[in-house]
């Protein structure tokens, strides 16, 4: 198992898993939303096994005022046929010290009401659920 950040030449890979949790989301808007959150430093981060891409993860690095300096998860999937291995855990805990080494205070993500099974995952890893999210469309 290897994990490193991606690069915009495995933009294809990352859309392939991605797209088990992102099921509306085409590749040509992914190419294009990635690109656009290049300046707000979003990362790639990928669960290799061997040479297959396993685990995506798209983060960055915010600074608010709720929670100051965090990790922001914006993406968080595993490939279906290797959920439920460990690829999960790893990931989270690669994230854990990506955002030690970056001086987080800790690290936030939003999680679909549906997403039952992500949820229990997240309170195995320890998350607190602090608040709900409110969206209007616009």
């Amino acid at each position: 198992m290897q994990i490193r950040e991606l690069d915009l030449k495995e933009l294809p890979e990352a859309y392939e898993v991605l797209s088990q949790l992102r099921e509306d989301l085409t590749y040509d808007e992914f190419e294009d939303l990635v690109y656009d959150m290049r300046h707000k430093d979003y990362k790639m981060i990928g669960v290799f096994e061997g040479v297959e891409l396993v685990t995506y993860a798209g983060v960055y690095i915010q600074t608010n005022l709720y929670h100051k300096r965090h990790l922001f998860i914006d993406d968080l999937v595993t490939y279906d046929t290797f959920r439920s291995k460990g690829y999960g855990d790893a990931m989270m805990e690669y994230l854990l010290n990506y955002a030690k080494v970056a001086m987080c205070k800790n690290i936030v993500l939003s999680s679909g009401l549906q997403r039952l099974d992500a949820h229990r995952f997240y309170e195995k890893m320890e998350f607190d659920k602090l608040s709900y999210m409110y969206v209007k469309n616009v």
